[in-house]
């Protein structure tokens, strides 16, 4: 008997085609191509020993081509945001989605346009955040937290036993060693690591490849933390939502989906215990870096900040133009390094909140695609009537939710202890 194939309804194809318009629309949109500052800046910077701040102005921007219209792209997607409106309504779970998505790309195209203005910086805390936002009413701001773990991990990283081993693999190996482990849990899906030089972070994540910069090295403990946060997370989300049939916008993640998405990649590394005191350092460092400049610092006092932190002057100097790529050295930050420790703890609650409630199946469902937090309850939906599949691939501690459930189930009660009567009582133990 020959199975029967079930076309797709007049909804579900245009939900497909309005979907496909949009991953479409932003392919030439390349965030940090259009705002990192080349090897020029560098050498200039260096050839002052580091005296003298780098020369970025708006003119060094301009004549950095994004390689589209800005005028045309935010009319294509508000002629998109229109028809989804014509055709899906305005109501629709989806349709709200993907407007909002358009809206969002608009912004981009508008941060893109102002590189090197205060509104390049202000555009870019409202995509990615501040470091004065809070989570929620009467909690610590983000900038509050960097402090607040920043004490605690400037004690471990001092300590001899939790000291790292020496960084000896050069990215040569490093590429042959994940592209066994990429194999191993995607094999013949076509992904790779490779070697590049057009990076300012160790390694980064693409469509389908992982980048290694050419004069990084590592230990066996960095790559095992870029495979659970670059193979595990940001490869596995990105085939989850290749894979979709009708909503391939979850192939792509505008900058709302970078928090849940960089936030899911941290939080993996410490479930998996793959984290290190220096690795969260770091990551608190950046954190600091956006603090300090959002208060006024400038690019001399960040790259100063990051030599007291004892890093050399060649990671200094890359740090701080993380901090200030896209504006100037004496402007505001662009944000992006916040969704590391804003997207942990906003992932975090969302999934101890899901087992609280009862719910722990929707947890899984965060790998469906680049998801954002805020949409997971019309993703339920989406997936029970077969408009989002569930995710093809997820990491052995999402697929034991049995396992995940139990670790997640005592963290309300943990958290309503009193920590500093928690200190008193246990200072005659520790």
């Amino acid at each position: 008997m020959t199975k029967k194939i079930v076309k797709p309804s007049t909804y579900l194809t245009e939900v497909k085609a309005l979907s496909d318009r949009i991953v479409k629309a932003q392919q030439p949109i390349r965030i940090l191509d259009a705002i990192k500052w080349d090897d020029g800046i560098k050498q200039e910077f260096f050839k002052t020993k580091c005296q003298k701040p780098p020369e970025v102005t708006t003119a060094y921007y301009q004549n950095r081509p994004l390689g589209f219209d800005p005028d045309e792209k935010k009319t294509e997607f508000y002629q998109i945001e229109r028809d989804l409106v014509r055709k899906l309504g305005q109501l629709n779970p989806l349709s709200v989605i993907m407007r909002r998505i358009c809206r969002e790309y608009q912004d981009v195209v508008r941060m893109l346009e102002a590189r090197g203005t205060m509104t390049f910086s202000n555009i870019s805390q409202e995509l990615y955040g501040s470091s004065q936002d809070v989570f929620h009413v009467g909690d610590p701001t983000i900038a509050t937290l960097g402090s607040m773990m920043e004490a605690t991990l400037s004690q471990l990283v001092q300590l001899d036993f939790l000291a790292e081993e020496a960084k000896t693999i050069n990215a040569k190996d490093a590429v042959a060693i994940l592209n066994e482990k990429i194999e191993s849990v995607f094999p013949g899906d076509g992904l790779r690591a490779m070697i590049s030089d057009g990076i300012l972070a160790d390694a980064a994540a693409g469509t389908d490849y992982i980048k290694l910069r050419a004069d990084a090295l590592f230990n066996m403990r960095d790559l095992r933390v870029l495979e659970v946060h670059e193979i595990w997370v940001h490869l596995g989300t990105t085939l989850n939502g290749l894979a979709q049939p009708y909503c391939t916008f979850l192939g792509k993640g505008p900058p709302s989906a970078t928090v849940t998405q960089e936030g899911l990649a941290v939080l993996m590394e410490i479930l998996t215990l793959s984290s290190t005191p220096n690795r969260l350092m770091t990551l608190i460092n950046r954190v600091r870096a956006i603090t300090l400049t959002e208060e006024g610092a400038d690019f001399m006092e960040i790259f100063a900040f990051f030599r007291d932190k004892g890093l050399d002057e060649e990671d200094s100097y890359t740090l701080s133009s993380r901090v200030f790529r896209g504006s100037s050295p004496d402007g505001l930050p662009f944000t992006k390094d916040l969704t590391y420790i804003k997207g942990f703890v906003l992932t975090y609650n969302f999934m101890r909140l899901a087992v609280s409630k009862g719910k722990p199946d929707r947890i899984p469902l965060l790998f469906c695609g680049k998801t954002m937090i805020e949409d997971m309850k019309v993703l339920v939906d989406l997936v029970e009537e077969g408009t989002v599949i569930a995710p093809r691939f997820l990491p052995p501690q999402f697929r034991d939710l049995m396992g995940l459930s139990s670790w997640l189930s005592f963290s309300r009660f943990m958290s309503s202890l009193n920590f500093r009567q928690l200190e008193q009582d246990y200072a005659n133990i520790l």
